[in-house]
């Protein structure tokens, strides 16, 4: 086991960037989080618009640039952007990274199936802040790792700038409102949503655990980099 794994992000844009960071200074030094804005063209919740943001180019661009940190692992930190493509797309995005710069490399998609198999989660609820088309594309893309979604939400927002500023009372109310009974855990899939900080919160409000995407996705990295290990704060996942 690493350790103090070096676990290399690709993050489109600027929302919620900051979560990692605040985490890692937190974390005293324990996990290092490396960080490159990958390009992007228009900053919309649209299939289109996501595509273009996952696309190959993009991808590339950013993993030279995160390649000058040594990562340990490399993580796609984008759910939609990786979920658009469908399981099989979300796979190439990230053999391609990987094979440009020679470590293991996942997504936040990808992420999020991984992540509930390890906790034995087969129904979910999905808070989602996407518009409700997003959420279907999400919804598939759990059904294809044998995750069936029970209830879900959708918050019809249009950027992931818009979503960035969401503060924490409002993310738990978004996960408590999907929650039903048969749902084993809520999923809250967006890297733009500031998270790090209220996983606890939210886990004590619902009773069950909860997923986010910026958890998952540091969850992910530590896991590929064989460096898994219990980190306060940071929910049932961790624990």
């Amino acid at each position: 086991m690493t350790e103090r794994p070096v676990i290399g992000l690709l993050y489109p844009g600027y929302a919620a960037e900051d979560d990692f960071a605040t985490l890692e200074a937190t974390l005293a030094g324990a996990v290092r989080l490396p960080l490159v804005h990958t390009s992007i063209g228009r900053d919309e919740h649209t299939v289109e618009a996501l595509l273009d943001t996952g696309s190959t180019a993009r991808l590339e661009e950013g993993a030279d640039a995160i390649a000058a940190h040594s990562p340990d692992a490399v993580m796609w930190a984008c759910t939609s952007g990786s979920f658009v493509y469908g399981p099989d797309g979300a796979a190439a995005q990230c053999r391609a990274i990987a094979e440009r710069i020679g470590v293991p490399v996942s997504s936040t998609s990808i992420a999020f199936v991984e992540a509930a198999r390890a906790l034995g989660l087969e129904r979910v609820a999905v808070a989602a802040s996407y518009p409700e088309d997003l959420v279907a594309h999400f919804r598939g893309f759990l059904a294809a790792g044998g995750i069936d979604v029970v209830s879900f939400g959708s918050s019809d927002i249009f950027t992931a700038a818009d979503v960035g500023r969401l503060p924490a009372d409002a993310v738990v109310e978004m996960a408590r409102s999907v929650d039903v009974e048969a749902a084993m855990a809520v999923l809250v899939p967006d890297t733009a949503m500031h998270t790090l900080t209220c996983i606890d919160a939210l886990e004590s409000a619902l009773g069950k655990p909860v997923l986010t995407a910026n958890q998952v996705t540091l969850w992910e990295g530590l896991r590929l980099a064989g460096a898994t290990r219990p980190l306060p704060g940071l929910g049932a996942l961790f624990g």
